[in-house]
């Protein structure tokens, strides 16, 4: 009985183990801003959470782009069409994208715990509607910042 007792007492007085999160994000055809994109784009989370990219609609893919990561993050390539989870270990900021529709801006950022990257990853460069999809993306970050 005291050992029973002991053991409960410990149970309740050890420190609860944090579980990790999975948060969806969705490759869809048609946003609310019109045209095809990542639903949310724009995704806080902390450090050994997932992200699960579902392939809601068919013709998409997530992957990472490269100068758009923490240093030595492992970057992420999904396959066309098809879900990807990918489990985020290093704090900073992710960029993304779907690579077919990269230059009409379906891109979106990860923020993993705090932003010390922001800096470098405001002067990347990218094609056509990305750069503006960027910039609004980092208003948006800026703005909501803790």
């Amino acid at each position: 009985m005291k050992i029973s007792l002991v053991l409960g007492a410990c149970l309740l007085l050890a420190p609860t183990a944090t579980l990790a999160k999975t948060v969806e994000v969705r490759m869809v055809n048609n946003t609310a801003g019109g045209g095809p994109g990542f639903v949310p784009d724009l995704v806080r989370i902390d450090p050994g959470d997932s992200i699960h990219f579902i392939a809601k609609d068919p013709g998409h893919n997530a992957q990472s782009i490269p100068g758009m990561l923490p240093e030595d993050a492992e970057p992420f390539d999904g396959e066309m069409s098809r879900d990807l989870s990918v489990t985020f270990q290093k704090s900073g900021l992710y960029g993304f994208r779907c690579s077919p529709h990269y230059f009409i801006g379906m891109v979106g950022l990860i923020v993993v715990g705090d932003v010390h990257n922001e800096a470098a990853l405001k002067q990347q460069s990218h094609p056509g509607m990305a750069q503006g999809s960027f910039k609004n993306i980092f208003q948006r970050l800026d703005a909501n910042a803790p």
